[in-house]
């Protein structure tokens, strides 16, 4: 009986020594980006404190605004396109339910 238990336990223990590794490994990769990651950061914090002249950052600031900006514009340029669509979608309908008299094709509907 001690035998039948003990090949369980021992592949239960296999296991989890196998997850423990898995973990570990896992661990030093987090560790490794975030330690590239705290890198950055003090480069940065020392280029902006002492490095960064006021033109660069200023520069940052109308950059944001301007992508800011641009963003809203897509967005309405998106919503345009999509109602423009629309329109043409409800002319082809249109067109569609309407016989015409030269041969099938209705002509001179503008979208």
């Amino acid at each position: 009986m001690e035998s039948d238990r003990a090949v369980p336990e021992s592949q239960g223990f296999k296991q989890l020594e196998q997850l423990v590794r898995s973990l570990g490994d896992e661990l030093a990769t987090f560790r490794k980006r975030a330690q590239l990651a705290e890198g950055r950061v003090r480069l940065l914090e020392g280029a902006l404190s002492g490095g960064a002249d006021e033109i660069s950052v200023d520069r940052v600031r109308a950059l944001a605004a301007e992508n800011a900006d641009l963003k809203a514009r897509l967005g309405h340029a998106a919503q345009r396109t999509r109602q423009l669509a629309a329109r043409v979608k409800f002319i082809r309908q249109q067109q569609a339910k309407v016989p015409s008299s030269n041969g099938g094709s209705a002509t001179g509907v503008t979208a």
